[in-house]
């Protein structure tokens, strides 16, 4: 007891903004791995949960710059992280100079790039850390971090990113994370969609759905999407489609990276043609009824596409 006792009071507070159904595991595990955690977040249910199990709650984002030299933020979007940082009550109101601010929100690295520029004219380091991985991994501390920023300041970032993730993957500088997490998971959607086509049509053509999904992932169709995270209801245990898309990655959430990476695509004139059906696609299964349902998802909209 003495000895973790010690150990922690060597670990200086970290700051924790957003605390979403991401940000509160991660914070969690900040605090079981001994960082005293000072958090806030717009939602004070979010925030009593958080303090709860021991984290300092305070007001604003400013609040938490004055506390801790080391902030980690979890936000929805662009908007939300431009806000929080350089807002009214913004980390750059209050932030100490040589503070490490690590973003992990998915937004468009662009502002990535404008919040560095920010927090440099402020003396502070900004690097982004976006996550690949969902809830579950949050929970268990198995993330996969994608960081970039001034290759200096890795080191110390990576020290509080280990306490919530499996794998930390320096990218370059900054913007290169938000780069590799967009291109990711246009290839994870595009991939989705295919498997969910090929599937209804194998379907449709009298062949089993598990003996297809074997066939496909003794082949050359294998992809994650066909044998770690299969669409079809009763083809895989302990994936969102064997729980009725409950759980996963959202609809919406997907519909929003695939937005990023439209833009990012329309920024660099790069190519992108399905990447931007895969875009449209979950665009509309949104305004179908499947926002909150997991990506997996499409595979019920195709059906319902065609009559079935």
């Amino acid at each position: 007891v003495i000895i973790s006792t010690r150990s922690m009071a060597s670990k200086t507070p970290v700051g924790f903004i957003g605390l979403g159904n991401m940000g509160s595991p991660m914070a969690k595990n900040l605090l079981k791995n001994g960082y005293p955690v000072i958090a806030t977040d717009v939602f004070p249910q979010s925030c009593k949960e958080l303090q709860d199990t021991g984290a300092q709650v305070v007001d604003s984002p400013a609040d938490v710059a004055e506390k801790a030299d080391r902030i980690i933020t979890m936000l929805p979007s662009s908007p939300n992280v431009i806000e929080v940082y350089t807002g009214p009550n913004g980390i750059l109101k209050k932030v100490k100079k040589g503070t490490l601010l690590i973003d992990s929100s998915t937004i468009d690295p662009a502002v990535s790039r404008e919040m560095a520029v920010a927090a440099e004219k402020k003396g502070a380091v900004f690097m982004d850390a976006p996550v690949s991985g969902g809830v579950g991994a949050a929970s268990m501390a198995k993330l996969t971090f994608m960081v970039g920023g001034v290759v200096e300041e890795y080191n110390a970032a990576k020290e509080l990113l280990t306490c919530m993730g499996a794998n930390v993957i320096y990218c370059g500088q900054v913007g290169t994370g938000q780069a590799a997490k967009i291109c990711n998971n246009m290839l994870l959607a595009i991939g989705m969609i295919g498997t969910a086509e090929t599937m209804n049509l194998g379907i449709r053509l009298g062949l089993d759905p598990k003996l297809l999904a074997k066939i496909l992932n003794m082949s050359s169709g294998r992809c994650w999407s066909s044998d770690t995270y299969n669409p079809v209801p009763g083809v895989m245990e302990g994936v969102p489609s064997a729980n009725n898309y409950q759980g996963g990655f959202g609809t919406t959430l997907m519909a929003k990276d695939l937005g990023l990476a439209q833009n990012t695509a329309t920024n660099t004139k790069t190519p992108v043609p399905l990447g931007s059906l895969a875009h449209q696609i979950y665009r509309v299964m949104c305004s179908r009824g499947y926002a909150n349902k997991d990506f997996s998802s499409v595979f019920q909209f195709l059906r319902e596409e065609d009559g079935q």
